[in-house]
């Protein structure tokens, strides 16, 4: 039978140090293998209330690593608010500095950080926004001289400078061991700014979901695309700089959904003309219409149909919808998310003949 619950208020709503919390006796082995806790890694603990997303992950991984690291890549891409950048299960991305060497572990990807940056602002402040799914409910407080994980103040307000970080983790809080010793790690987990993370997630990521994640960053007002192309003149030396400048490229921001984002780099890919995203279009009756990928030139329009288009009011509209393009002169095809991900070549076969009809000439 599990042991009784048991949440110190030290550790409640936390991500720490198993060892630790033994050592100061707040908790035991026993203590452990309760329903209180989950395992995350080793010797990493966590609170069992929090929510198991990759926030929780990227905390967890930082209580591993050496000082200075920093959350990169789709990672920052997800505490910066691209939900679909990673989930729970996905490798954290990690960033060290160039000096500090540590090897990747399993469900960990670290990467070094050139020996010298132009960059300027490689961390975001640790008070930035972060998603606060691993906050405790409404009303909960949370330990003193900490910081709750919905990225509030420490109840002395400081907070450490721009680009700079404590190691590995904040200090316990006072009384519960001796000065120095890296216990908990609370407050949003330190990451790269929204640009550099981008060019890391161009340079890292598969070109077709780094396209989706970038979107996904541009839709949230994260970066724009002047920072996207400073960030790539910047970097255009690094290795990769090649790669991220034409991850860029096919970026707009304007995608709905990250499977719209994967269908219009697809079909680029695949050797068609680059269709525009939410282009609008007017109808008879005045409306405003903006399909999901269009080449304004032949009229033809690609609408991505999602598991939430089988609902029977919405199918009316999207119907409704069809036949106001439809009379506007436009040919209209749509996808599905099985065809995009099983029957990929036919589509592009059908899309292309479509274009063809309509008078474009490979």
């Amino acid at each position: 039978m599990p042991p009784h619950p048991h949440r110190p208020p030290e550790l409640a709503w936390q991500v720490f140090r198993g060892s630790e919390a033994i050592r100061r006796g707040l908790l035991s082995r026993h203590h452990l293998r309760g329903s209180s806790w989950i395992r995350l890694r080793q010797d990493v603990y966590a609170d069992a209330r929090l929510d198991r997303d990759h926030a929780l992950a990227c905390r967890a991984a930082l209580l591993r690593m050496p000082p200075g690291a920093a959350i990169a890549g789709p990672s920052a891409a997800y505490l910066h608010g691209v939900e679909h950048a990673a989930d729970f299960t996905d490798d954290v991305h990690v960033l060290l500095p160039a000096t500090v060497r540590a090897d990747s572990q399993p469900g960990v990807r670290v990467h070094h950080a050139p020996m010298s940056s132009t960059r300027s602002g490689l961390l975001v402040p640790v008070g930035s926004a972060a998603p606060a799914r691993t906050s405790p409910p409404a009303g909960t407080r949370s330990p003193v001289g900490t910081r709750s994980p919905a990225g509030t103040r420490s109840s002395a307000g400081t907070r450490s400078p721009a680009g700079t970080r404590s190691p590995a983790g904040t200090r316990s809080p006072a009384g519960t061991g001796s000065p120095g010793a890296v216990m908990i790690l609370a407050g949003p987990p330190p990451r790269t700014e929204p640009a550099a993370c981008a060019w890391e997630t161009a340079v890292w990521a598969d070109p077709v979901e780094a396209v989706g994640i970038v979107d996904g960053l541009l839709r949230t007002g994260s970066v724009n695309r002047s920072a996207l192309a400073s960030e790539a003149a910047r970097n255009a030396c690094r290795p990769g700089g090649r790669r991220a400048a034409w991850v860029f490229g096919l970026t707009d921001g304007l995608a709905q959904s990250p499977p719209e984002s994967h269908l219009r780099v697809r079909l680029v890919l695949a050797g068609l003309p680059r269709p525009v995203a939410q282009y609008p279009v007017r109808v008879s009756t005045g409306l405003i219409l903006h399909p999901d990928l269009a080449w304004p030139e032949f009229r033809v329009a690609v609408e991505y149909d999602g598991q939430w288009h089988s609902d029977a009011d919405r199918m009316h509209l999207d119907r409704r919808r069809l036949n106001q393009l439809v009379a506007a002169g436009w040919l209209v095809l749509h996808v599905t998310g099985r065809r995009l991900r099983k029957e990929f070549p036919a589509l592009v076969r059908e899309i292309r003949a479509a274009l063809v009809a309509r008078g474009w000439r490979p």
